[in-house]
């Protein structure tokens, strides 16, 4: 969790960073009289985790529907809108090398203004206006309800003032059960309603254009985090724990499957949550009445909490029609000290009983984790607790964090903080750990068959992923000369493997 203060880059900095990024943003010129006057055009830029991508999604539907046109040259568009990423520092320094890549385009005399929307935008708010001018508003949650006319106003040269952030935990009563009440009150990426005259005639009440066009798509089922890990500043800026009602996730998956989906990826903050602020609803209720989508092929849960793992969930996991088996655990650590410190629960034990209890309904589940080394007060005794784990669990995918203070937490104002030469070396130790493990994981697969959704097609065959591989992260499945489409499901036994990506052949 590497972190950065914001600041400003030097020149030579920025120049150096907006060629790194080119391929982000070019594209060959658009003629600026291609660029209709009475409808802007909008170059978006989504960076970030697949819940940032939906929200983006959301966004840029909004905007269409307000009569916006939106560009892939982002060179050519009137405004060019980044939706920001404010987690880990590499995530903060691509938001602002964007941001300053785009500013870029303004000199040619195409594009007239940048704006900056997402979480980086939303924590930061004034700070980010003020240390970066070359982006001309800064937009916060609150501006999304009426971002169409926030554009329109910042393309004719209006000015806009930079919220000042605040703790958007405070917006919803403390009891869950109390939220959905009060939720119209508050702006929630991703629970906006849909604005009168947006619907369509017939079908769901879908607020979401797609950016990309692959067979596997996020969906959202809540926002927000009621937890208070000492390490994390996300409930602060993306507010408590919200969960979408079961009927607006039903008519999305549905909407989503005649957009030519097959997998779904259920995203939120913490999704072993959702329902919790629903009477009679939670996870194990809401899978069942997802996989009767028609069309719907494989459902993936991600982001769920070990100590949230309630009796019966995993056997719903297992028994739900088209419920992938994989398991996104966010174990943070093993050694039990620095959980407590880090406002967790957990240790070796319970953790591994929980991948064996998985293990020994479906052996081939896919199973990934992220740790994080170097917390304040970790010893060497608790590094050794932690390695121990990562080889005793054999994961499918883990990644290693170097932990850095992020800004308003409790982690900040913990003593005994490592130096960070001492936090880097932890984490390489670690990560290296990880490394042999995960390799050696996807090699105790080669031999088995299995089902692979194609994602790539090429003149040298295709390339997809099996139900244990998450989508971007969890490597991928090469079928050399495989004469496939994409969306398409092939039966493949596995018969290679390079680090954690396997190579199959078609059955």
């Amino acid at each position: 969790m590497q972190e950065t203060r914001l600041s400003r880059q030097p020149a030579a900095e920025k120049a150096a960073t907006a060629a790194a990024i080119s391929q982000k943003l070019d594209a060959p010129k658009a003629a600026s009289s291609a660029i209709s006057q009475h409808a802007p055009s909008v170059g978006f830029v989504s960076l970030g985790c697949p819940k940032a991508l939906v929200d983006s999604e959301r966004i840029v539907t909004q905007l269409r529907a307000e009569g916006y046109q939106i560009s892939n040259q982002y060179e050519g568009a009137d405004l060019v809108v980044v939706n920001t990423c404010g987690f880990i520092e590499q995530a903060k320094k691509d938001s602002i090398d964007t941001l300053l890549a785009a500013a870029d385009f303004k000199e040619s005399g195409t594009t007239k203004a940048v704006v900056a929307v997402g979480c980086m935008a939303e924590r930061y708010g004034a700070q980010l206006a003020e240390v970066l001018p070359e982006a001309d508003a800064v937009l916060g949650f609150d501006d999304y309800a009426d971002i169409a006319d926030r554009l329109r106003s910042i393309l004719a040269g209006g000015g806009h003032e930079a919220h000042v952030p605040r703790d958007r935990r405070k917006l919803l009563p403390i009891a869950p059960t109390d939220r959905q009440r009060a939720a119209g009150r508050i702006v929630t990426p991703g629970h906006a309603p849909l604005p009168e005259g947006l619907a369509p005639a017939t079908g769901p009440r879908v607020i979401r254009r797609r950016l990309g066009s692959g067979p596997a798509a996020p969906l959202k089922i809540a926002s927000g985090c009621d937890r208070r890990c000492a390490f994390c500043a996300i409930p602060a800026f993306r507010g408590s724990y919200l969960s979408r009602p079961v009927a607006d996730i039903i008519a999305e998956a549905r909407w989503l499957v005649e957009q030519g989906v097959k997998e779904v990826l259920l995203v939120s903050e913490n999704t072993s949550s959702y329902g919790k602020d629903l009477p009679g609803v939670n996870l194990e209720t809401l899978l069942p009445q997802l996989s009767r989508v028609d069309g719907l092929e494989w459902i993936r849960v991600s982001y769920l909490q070990p100590a949230e793992i309630r009796p019966g969930m995993l056997e719903v996991m297992f028994d739900t029609e088209k419920v992938v088996p994989y398991f996104d655990l966010s174990f943070q650590h093993a050694a039990p000290g620095v959980l407590r410190r880090m406002r967790r629960f957990g240790d070796p034990d319970s953790f591994l009983g929980l991948v064996e209890r998985i293990r020994a309904v479906e052996p081939r589940a896919g199973i990934r984790s992220n740790v994080i080394a170097g917390f304040p007060g970790e010893t060497e005794s608790d590094v050794e607790t932690l390695r121990e784990f990562i080889i005793d669990a054999n994961l499918d995918f883990l990644r290693v964090f170097g932990y850095s203070d992020e800004e308003g937490t409790e982690g900040e104002g913990l003593d005994a903080h490592l130096d960070q030469a001492e936090v880097d070396a932890r984490r390489e130790l670690l990560a290296d750990v990880a490394n042999m493990v995960c390799e050696s994981r996807a090699a105790e697969r080669v031999g088995e068959r299995t089902v692979v959704l194609v994602e790539e097609t090429g003149a040298g065959g295709a390339s997809g992923r099996a139900p244990h591989q998450g989508p971007e992260t969890d490597g991928v499945v090469e079928l050399p000369g495989a004469d496939a489409r994409i969306g398409q499901f092939i039966e493949v036994e596995l018969i290679d493997v390079t680090g954690i990506d396997m190579v199959g052949e078609a059955r």
